[in-house]
């Protein structure tokens, strides 16, 4: 009996190729997780109190929250373990938070 081996258009490798790189690429390039918190809201029990976007999009911390009594101080917290409204075990530093892992991401390379 012949063998006769499937060979595969260049077509499908070519198109087979691209995902894979757009995967790898769109891995690397993609924001790490974050949430928005009040620094000041620290406690060793639960972390920082989780806050409206709103008050971290201005980009800027020190925004005035819902209550005028109070300030808030909020800034965006990345990569943390999130549990009832709360945040712990993140950091402030963007580009620590991407530097921590990613497919295909180099520590000098990666946006």
């Amino acid at each position: 009996m012949a063998q006769t081996r499937r060979r595969l258009r260049s077509s499908t490798v070519v198109l087979g190729g691209m995902g894979v790189l757009a995967a790898a690429l769109s891995a690397c390039g993609s924001d790490p997780d974050r949430r928005c918190v009040d620094r000041n809201s620290y406690t060793i029990d639960d972390g920082y109190k989780i806050v409206s976007d709103k008050n971290c999009s201005g980009g800027s911390s020190g925004s005035l929250g819902k209550s005028r009594s109070r300030t808030t101080d909020a800034d965006w917290y990345y990569d943390a373990d999130v549990s009832n409204g709360y945040a712990d075990y993140g950091t402030f530093s963007r580009s620590e938070a991407v530097d921590r892992g990613g497919f295909g991401c180099s520590g000098t390379g990666g946006g």
